[in-house]
């Protein structure tokens, strides 16, 4: 099968470069891809989904690309933040982890990402990084310290000015971060910008042993170790979060690349997403204005989260807006309108499951051919978008478009007027499509039947009602309408709409809907 995206077309946004430009990859047909993932030391917030989300898609992108993907998504899993969160909660940092990144890979399997090829964690590559440290160290790219105190081990710093590519990422400029750095002056150090790359802690501490005492290692080694241990020197792509340019990813690049001089970038483009804001302020857990991936598919479905968060450009900021209704309820507004659209595809897909079409070919005249060259239009338009940066929102668009068609072409074949057959043969065109378009975002991930199931099933509980006595009303009304007492059955019809259950009567019989 061909692929949905010409591979040669693809183009994406390269920070380092700072424009967007057609991908080059070092091998022929495949592409190695890493990403910096969760610090697990709390439950995962709609910011972290964002940054999960922009690079499931770029993946998913990369395959429909007909390209081979080799993904890397770091767990880091030793920080300061884990063990001040452990000791709060009276629990072996570790173990603090391993349950904060199981819950997060629970949360983004909900959100349909799909699981990286590997996901490496620090406490379980700590002789990688000591080999990158002592030879840093060796090269004379870094120094090794005292510990802050006489019984503790040694800590180890980076040498910036021995890197004289050092601030070509994020395009800042030595003299000027000189000056900020002198905020916190260390003696230790020999110029306030150099960095730790390994931290000495006391002999019984929480660390593990290595050539300069017990300790554990600072922030940025444990990516560009981890990196190198799976995808070699050099990759094709490396992301992460907007805010993580500086300091973060700008000292991946110079550890990397000063451990291995000239052997070319430490990673040919640097992809960035941006922010998801509350209140114009980034969604942060030092800021505490963060709503949990948890606070949200408590009320809303997972795929209207991951539809709202594509249907904006990955590079762009997104606000999320939260709203308190009276007697306290939480809603996400933004949220609750996605997952109207959601519902909407799904309706489109049961209208079309309903039918047992199949697409056949064959030439398409008349209004039949207009529709067909729509789709055909609409897929360019979907995929190309795709190519040009990862634009999903116009993908999003060019997806609730072939839906209007798909339902434009079923009202028109349930009418039983002009060619049944030819109206059939660009429904299966359409449905396919709408199923193709909807692989490379991510959603649409279950049969409709089953949406429709857990859709009433978690709308019931948010709104507090009980579907058996919300079924006997529907049944009373049809038993109304039935003795043709139509006061009674649209008085029935009034008090469920109060209630947010809207009724549907089809040649079928009567069906009912919890409305979000």
């Amino acid at each position: 099968m061909a692929p949905s995206i010409d591979p040669s077309a693809l183009s994406l946004h390269n920070t380092l470069r700072r424009a967007v430009a057609p991908l080059t990859l070092r091998e022929p047909g495949k592409v190695t891809v890493y990403w910096c993932g969760p610090t697990t030391y709390d439950v995962a917030h709609v910011g972290h989904a964002r940054s999960a989300i922009a690079f499931d898609l770029l993946v998913r992108v990369l395959r429909s690309a007909g390209l081979e993907v080799k993904s890397v998504r770091n767990v880091t899993d030793v920080d300061d933040k884990i063990l001040a969160r452990a000791k709060e909660a009276g629990e072996e940092p570790t173990a603090l982890s391993a349950r904060m990144a199981a819950l997060y890979q629970e949360d983004m399997t909900a959100l349909g990402c799909e699981a990286p090829s590997i996901e490496p964690r620090v406490s379980q590559h700590i002789p990688q990084i000591l080999a990158l440290v002592e030879s840093l160290v060796a090269k004379g790219a870094a120094y090794v310290v005292q510990g802050e105190h006489a019984d503790d081990g040694k800590d180890v710093y980076f040498r910036v000015r021995a890197f004289a590519g050092y601030g070509k990422l994020s395009g800042r400029k030595l003299d000027e971060l000189e000056s900020g750095a002198r905020i916190e002056v260390d003696a230790r150090k020999e110029d306030p910008l150099d960095f730790a790359l390994w931290k000495g802690c006391a002999k019984d501490g929480w660390g593990w042993d290595s050539p300069w005492g017990r300790g554990r290692p600072g922030w940025h080694i444990e990516c560009s170790a981890m990196s190198a241990e799976y995808l070699g020197h050099g990759m094709d792509i490396h992301g992460g979060g907007m805010d993580l340019i500086f300091p973060h990813h700008e000292n991946e690049i110079a550890q990397s690349e000063a451990a291995h001089p000239g052997e070319g970038d430490f990673a040919s483009c640097w992809m960035h997403n941006g922010f998801v804001n509350v209140d114009r302020e980034k969604m942060s857990k030092s800021l505490g204005n963060f709503v949990t991936v948890r606070d949200v598919l408590a009320r809303n479905d997972p795929e209207a989260l991951r539809l709202f968060l594509v249907s904006h450009h990955y590079r762009g900021p997104v606000g999320f807006d939260v709203e308190k209704l009276d007697g306290g309820r939480v809603v996400f507004p933004a949220i609750d309108e996605a997952e109207r659209k959601v519902d909407y595809l799904y309706t489109t897909l049961s209208r079309i499951d309903a039918m047992t079409v199949a697409a056949t070919p064959g030439e398409l005249g008349g209004e039949y051919a207009k529709a067909n060259k729509e789709l055909d239009a609409l897929r360019k338009e979907a995929f190309d978008a795709l190519a040009d940066d990862l634009n999903a929102a116009r993908t999003v668009a060019a997806l609730y478009r072939v839906a209007a068609v798909v339902n434009e072409m079923v009202d028109l074949h349930a009418r039983k007027k002009g060619d049944r057959p030819a109206i059939a043969r660009v429904i299966g065109k359409g449905s396919h499509l709408l199923r193709e378009i909807a692989e490379v975002l991510g959603v649409l991930r279950t049969p409709a039947r089953r949406y429709r199931e857990r859709s009433r099933e978690r709308r019931l509980r948010v709104l507090g009602l009980d579907g058996e006595k919300i079924q006997a009303m529907v049944q009373a009304r049809t038993d109304a309408r039935a003795a043709k007492d139509w006061a009674k059955a649209d008085a029935i019809r009034g008090e469920l709409t109060a209630l947010g259950v809207e009724i549907y009567d089809g040649p079928s019989g009567t069906s009912w809907e919890v409305k979000i």
